[in-house]
Protein backbone atom coordinates (compact mmCIF):
# COMPACT_ATOMS: atom_id res chain seq x y z
CA UNK A 1 0.00 0.00 0.00
CA UNK A 2 2.70 2.45 0.99
CA UNK A 3 4.72 1.81 -2.15
CA UNK A 4 1.68 2.50 -4.30
CA UNK A 5 1.07 5.80 -2.49
CA UNK A 6 4.70 6.80 -2.95
CA UNK A 7 4.55 5.94 -6.65
CA UNK A 8 1.38 7.97 -7.11
CA UNK A 9 2.90 10.90 -5.24
CA UNK A 10 6.07 10.69 -7.32
CA UNK A 11 4.04 10.54 -10.53
CA UNK A 12 1.90 13.50 -9.44
CA UNK A 13 4.81 15.72 -8.41
CA UNK A 14 7.27 14.74 -11.11
CA UNK A 15 10.91 15.76 -11.00
CA UNK A 16 10.26 19.50 -10.98
CA UNK A 17 7.65 19.22 -8.24
CA UNK A 18 9.96 17.06 -6.14
CA UNK A 19 12.72 19.67 -6.31
CA UNK A 20 10.23 22.43 -5.51
CA UNK A 21 8.92 20.47 -2.54
CA UNK A 22 12.42 19.79 -1.21
CA UNK A 23 13.69 23.33 -1.61
CA UNK A 24 10.39 24.80 -0.46
CA UNK A 25 10.66 22.90 2.81
CA UNK A 26 14.30 23.90 3.29
CA UNK A 27 13.60 27.58 2.58
CA UNK A 28 10.55 27.51 4.88
CA UNK A 29 12.53 25.89 7.70
CA UNK A 30 15.46 28.26 7.20
CA UNK A 31 13.12 31.24 7.48
CA UNK A 32 11.49 29.76 10.56
CA UNK A 33 14.95 29.28 12.06
CA UNK A 34 15.78 32.94 11.41
CA UNK A 35 12.63 33.93 13.30
CA UNK A 36 12.96 31.58 16.25
CA UNK A 37 16.71 31.11 16.66
CA UNK A 38 18.60 33.81 14.77
CA UNK A 39 22.18 33.03 13.88
CA UNK A 40 24.47 34.47 16.56
CA UNK A 41 27.07 35.94 14.20
CA UNK A 42 25.27 38.28 11.83
CA UNK A 43 28.31 40.23 10.59
CA UNK A 44 28.00 38.66 7.15
CA UNK A 45 24.42 39.86 6.83
CA UNK A 46 25.11 43.52 7.63
CA UNK A 47 24.13 44.71 4.14
CA UNK A 48 20.91 42.67 4.09
CA UNK A 49 20.05 43.78 7.62
CA UNK A 50 20.49 47.42 6.64
CA UNK A 51 17.59 46.89 4.22
CA UNK A 52 15.28 44.90 6.50
CA UNK A 53 15.45 43.31 9.97
CA UNK A 54 16.20 39.61 10.24
CA UNK A 55 12.58 38.85 11.11
CA UNK A 56 11.53 40.42 7.80
CA UNK A 57 14.06 38.30 5.95
CA UNK A 58 12.82 35.24 7.84
CA UNK A 59 9.29 35.89 6.59
CA UNK A 60 10.63 36.35 3.03
CA UNK A 61 12.33 32.94 3.23
CA UNK A 62 9.11 31.42 4.55
CA UNK A 63 7.08 33.05 1.77
CA UNK A 64 9.50 31.74 -0.87
CA UNK A 65 9.19 28.26 0.62
CA UNK A 66 5.41 28.42 0.57
CA UNK A 67 5.39 29.60 -3.06
CA UNK A 68 7.59 26.62 -3.97
CA UNK A 69 5.43 24.15 -2.05
CA UNK A 70 2.23 25.42 -3.66
CA UNK A 71 3.83 25.53 -7.12
CA UNK A 72 5.01 21.94 -6.76
CA UNK A 73 1.37 20.86 -7.06
CA UNK A 74 0.57 23.21 -9.94
CA UNK A 75 -0.12 21.76 -13.39
CA UNK A 76 2.89 21.47 -15.71
CA UNK A 77 4.02 24.85 -16.97
CA UNK A 78 2.52 26.74 -14.03
CA UNK A 79 5.46 26.36 -11.66
CA UNK A 80 7.72 29.04 -13.15
CA UNK A 81 7.14 31.54 -10.33
CA UNK A 82 8.73 29.16 -7.83
CA UNK A 83 11.82 28.76 -9.99
CA UNK A 84 12.17 32.55 -9.90
CA UNK A 85 11.41 33.06 -6.20
CA UNK A 86 13.67 30.31 -4.83
CA UNK A 87 16.94 31.72 -6.23
CA UNK A 88 15.76 35.32 -5.86
CA UNK A 89 15.71 35.20 -2.05
CA UNK A 90 19.29 33.87 -2.07
CA UNK A 91 20.68 36.84 -4.04
CA UNK A 92 20.57 39.37 -1.16
CA UNK A 93 22.09 36.76 1.15
CA UNK A 94 24.99 36.08 -1.24
CA UNK A 95 25.49 39.77 -1.97
CA UNK A 96 25.54 40.60 1.73
CA UNK A 97 28.11 37.93 2.51
CA UNK A 98 30.27 39.02 -0.43
CA UNK A 99 30.06 42.68 0.60
CA UNK A 100 31.06 41.77 4.17
CA UNK A 101 34.01 39.77 2.87
CA UNK A 102 35.16 42.52 0.50
CA UNK A 103 34.89 45.16 3.23
CA UNK A 104 36.83 42.95 5.64
CA UNK A 105 33.95 42.75 8.11
CA UNK A 106 33.44 39.01 7.69
CA UNK A 107 36.50 37.08 6.46
CA UNK A 108 34.48 33.92 5.74
CA UNK A 109 31.88 35.80 3.72
CA UNK A 110 33.14 34.37 0.44
CA UNK A 111 32.56 30.85 1.78
CA UNK A 112 28.95 31.58 2.76
CA UNK A 113 28.30 33.26 -0.59
CA UNK A 114 29.77 30.30 -2.47
CA UNK A 115 27.75 27.80 -0.43
CA UNK A 116 24.49 29.63 -1.13
CA UNK A 117 25.39 29.86 -4.82
CA UNK A 118 26.08 26.12 -5.05
CA UNK A 119 22.92 25.27 -3.09
CA UNK A 120 20.90 27.25 -5.64
CA UNK A 121 22.43 25.69 -8.77
CA UNK A 122 20.10 22.64 -8.86
CA UNK A 123 17.07 24.93 -8.80
CA UNK A 124 18.40 26.81 -11.82
CA UNK A 125 19.22 23.56 -13.64
CA UNK A 126 15.81 21.99 -12.99
CA UNK A 127 14.07 25.21 -14.06
CA UNK A 128 15.23 24.45 -17.60
CA UNK A 129 14.09 20.84 -17.58
CA UNK A 130 10.84 19.90 -19.22
CA UNK A 131 8.89 17.35 -17.24
CA UNK A 132 9.33 14.04 -19.07
CA UNK A 133 6.13 12.71 -20.63
CA UNK A 134 4.33 10.07 -18.66
CA UNK A 135 4.88 6.53 -19.83
CA UNK A 136 1.90 5.07 -21.62
CA UNK A 137 0.62 1.70 -20.58
CA UNK A 138 1.64 -0.95 -23.05
CA UNK A 139 -1.23 -2.49 -24.94
CA UNK A 140 -1.29 -6.25 -25.21
CA UNK A 141 -0.34 -7.55 -28.62
CA UNK A 142 -3.28 -8.28 -30.88
CA UNK A 143 -3.56 -11.63 -32.55
CA UNK A 144 -4.39 -11.65 -36.22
Amino acid sequence: MRCRAVRRLKRRLGRRGTILTSYGLVWLLYGYGQLTTPQPDQRGLATALSIMPLSGWGWCWIAAGIVALVSAWAPPGRDAIAFIVLPLIVVPWMASYLAAWISGGFPRGWVAAAVWAVITVPVLVVAGWPEPPRAKKAEPPYEH
